[in-house]
């Protein structure tokens, strides 16, 4: 098993893997709805590599469920290239780590017992805490004015599979995702008015990641439906606006006569 077959089951670009301790026994299955218990640390690029945070420090490590659209969704990418046991460094591109300083905020405040450890109350702070420009942390607020690459280093613990632990705190997951859709949607739109079309293209789509997520739960064409659609919609014309900054013409039209075509009314199309 080498470093290089590893490398190779991480799917995105601006992703590099290093492994520092091999794990035992196959890669586990990562299916929807799996709970993966890990410890990371977070750190600059920098020649000190910098601490931004660590689980080991705070003495509890960190629990996601695979397809829950936790917050920085680029760790399921991660971990599922993982053995049990490993433990291995991954050097991350800003196009995967924009969001962290909030996800950072939620940890910490969780760490330090100002927030409950409900994910569905804290998250509808986030938006608040967008708005006022100020993470209320000095390292956090210069990582948002200035997304970097990040290094995260991971040590997978456990995997448990649905139906192995209780879900009941996870059934909120929903809420959750549309709770995150306004602070990407924040996000995206400050990227775009600073000209970084890019960066404001990949928060644009996560955020319609979310609420296709929650879509497909609903009877197409009903009420609750077409009101997501009417959300996605809007975050679509803005992603395309970010594509027709970048030259990008052909996925314009391919996206805006989707939306034409699937909403013929005159209400819909100005939507």
């Amino acid at each position: 098993m080498s470093d290089m077959q590893d490398a190779l089951l991480l799917g995105p670009e601006g992703i590099k893997k290093t492994i520092l301790h091999g794990g035992t026994g196959d890669i586990p299955k990562f299916t929807t709805g799996a709970k993966v218990t890990f410890h990371f640390r977070t750190t600059l690029c920098d020649d000190e590599r910098t601490v931004i945070d660590d689980s080991r420090a705070v003495g509890t490590p960190m629990e996601i469920v695979i397809g829950n659209m936790f917050k920085l969704d680029i760790w399921e990418t991660l971990l599922s290239s993982m053995r049990v046991g490993e433990v291995a460094d991954f050097w991350c591109d800003i196009i995967h780590t924009g969001v962290y300083p909030l996800v950072s905020k939620s940890m910490r405040r969780i760490a330090e017992g100002k927030d409950p450890v409900d994910w569905h109350i804290h998250t509808c702070g986030m938006a608040n805490m967008f708005a006022y420009h100020s993470l209320g942390y000095a390292d956090l607020d210069e990582l948002m004015k200035e997304p970097k690459p990040l290094f995260f280093t991971l040590e997978l613990l456990q995997v448990q599979q649905p139906g192995e632990y209780n879900r009941e705190s996870w059934a909120l997951s929903d809420e959750e995702r549309l709770k995150a859709v306004p602070v990407l949607h924040g996000q995206g739109n400050k990227l775009y008015k600073q000209g970084r079309y890019q960066e404001a293209t990949q928060k644009y789509k996560e955020a319609i990641i979310c609420i296709k997520n929650v879509q497909t739960k609903e009877k197409a064409w009903e009420a609750p439906w077409l009101k997501l659609e009417k959300m996605a919609n809007t975050l679509t014309l803005n992603y395309s606006q970010c594509l027709l900054r970048m030259g990008e013409y052909y996925e314009v039209i391919e996206h805006t006569s989707d939306i034409i075509n699937q909403h013929p009314g005159p209400d819909e199309a100005t939507a």
